[in-house]
């Protein structure tokens, strides 16, 4: 059973949608419907969010700016654009963000359920067990592995051997290898099958080689669906290499932040393993640098991650950039100097939400920009130090103010909902009704 947002700022669009998929006899847990992109994104934050339905023209936020703070709160939502202009750049702009479709008003009512059912296909949940899903691997996945030949020369590449000659991108290309660049990252994933846990104990030595073999057809197949250059091949018995790559052109692209592609790509990574392998995953990213020759720097950043997750046991996806060199590299760092660290983070990030929560675009890339951390580590440290997420803290200030307002004042709904960062009145007193079981109206009774 899905949950579907749809999103367009014609209500009568919205009802009419709502209506098709209600009965369309598609498996439907929830519907649910914003008039623009900043209900949306609360929907999306509070709700476990599988498809998004939006409008692409809508106001103040777009429906390309809103696919793209979706992605950040869920890499992994599945998304289908609707437009009453058939205009080149939005319809590339929605792919490159990973839209399933792009479909033109007025709609086509059988178009766009079949465009949901294909887009709902891919979010399916498998109830097979690790065993059973071991024995299908074979048949379900098409990827050829890489040749013996090609692990050893692109393992090489990123080695810091002494005396290791480094082959040189023609030789690469050669060998079907495209290492163009400039622009470069690493990525790794540790594959914990040794300890998959399941009825049956940790898989046979066989069982181990095929879940890898699923695990790099899976990552090939998620960066294939967000189009980003990459080279995947194994690093380890139970470790999988990314090597990511931009050229001039879209590493200048401004539109979205790489570091922020870099976490979807991790935490979608993660999750898929989890999913459909039942493997448990550790994600290290390294920073960007540029050229062939920095991918051994690269990769001593992706490897000293993976390390700090021996410090954060809790956590899944570790960038390089999060952690303080001169902190996490003493061997001799005591938990009292981790956690003070971990406190000074949050405590930033709170104070920053205490002077910003009533902001009507304030986004969790937003916060962790100011604190110089990626967005994922934030949200983690932030639910550790205080207890509730940082979008559970800035909808609790939220509440607490509009409360304080509605008791206290005799100001009107709608102007409260403008006080504490509500697009409108409607959308507020959904909020605040499933925040405290009533509504403004009967709380001012």
């Amino acid at each position: 059973m899905h949950r579907i947002l749809i999103v367009d700022d014609e209500p009568l669009i919205g009802q009419g949608l709502n209506s098709l998929l209600a009965s369309s006899g598609i498996g439907i847990e929830a519907i649910y419907v914003a008039h623009n992109g900043y209900e949306a994104l609360d929907y999306i934050r509070m709700e476990d969010i599988d498809l998004l339905i939006t409008d692409i023209q809508m106001g103040a936020m777009s429906g390309i700016e809103l696919m793209h703070q979706a992605k950040l709160v869920r890499p992994w939502i599945q998304t289908i654009v609707i437009s009453a202009h058939e205009t080149f750049q939005y319809a590339q702009l929605a792919m490159r963000l990973g839209a399933k479709d792009y479909l033109i008003k007025p709609l086509d009512g059988i178009q766009l359920l079949d465009s949901v059912r294909n887009a709902l296909l891919k979010l399916e949940k498998r109830s097979k067990s690790r065993e059973e899903t071991i024995d299908t691997l074979r048949d379900s996945f098409r990827v050829a592995e890489p040749s013996a030949l090609q692990t050893a020369l692109l393992n090489n590449l990123l080695s810091d051997e002494a005396n290791s000659m480094k082959p040189s991108s023609i030789e690469m290309h050669k060998l079907g290898i495209g290492l163009d660049g400039p622009y470069f990252a690493v990525l790794k994933l540790r594959l914990l099958t040794r300890t998959a846990s399941s009825a049956g104990g940790p898989p046979s030595e066989r069982d181990a080689q095929l879940l890898r073999y699923a695990a790099l057809n899976i990552t090939a197949e998620l960066l294939a669906e967000t189009e980003r250059e990459s080279v995947v091949f194994y690093s380890g018995a139970d470790e999988l290499s990314i090597v990511m790559q931009w050229d001039e052109e879209s590493y200048e692209n401004t539109s979205a932040s790489k570091l922020d592609q870099l976490d979807m790509i991790g935490r979608s990574l993660h999750r898929s393993m989890k999913r459909y392998l039942g493997l448990t995953t550790i994600v290290s990213i390294s920073q960007i640098a540029n050229g062939l020759q920095s991918l051994v720097l690269l990769n001593k950043q992706a490897i000293q991650a993976l390390r700090w997750s021996e410090r954060h046991p809790d956590h899944d996806v570790f960038y390089y950039g999060d952690f303080h060199e001169s902190l996490y590299t003493k061997e001799e760092t005591s938990e009292d100097e981790l956690h003070a660290q971990h406190n000074r983070i949050a405590e930033g990030a709170k104070a920053y939400i205490d002077r910003n929560y009533a902001q009507k675009g304030l986004t969790l890339h937003e916060v962790a920009q100011n604190n110089h951390v990626s967005p994922n580590y934030l949200s983690y440290l932030f639910k550790k130090t205080n207890g509730m997420n940082l979008w559970e803290y800035v909808m609790k200030l939220r509440m607490e103010e509009s409360r304080r307002l509605l008791l206290e004042t005799d100001m009107r709904r709608y102007e409260i909902a403008e006080r504490v960062g509500y697009e409108s009145p409607e959308h507020f007193s959904k909020i605040f009704k499933k925040y405290y079981g009533i509504s403004p109206s009967e709380l001012k009774k």
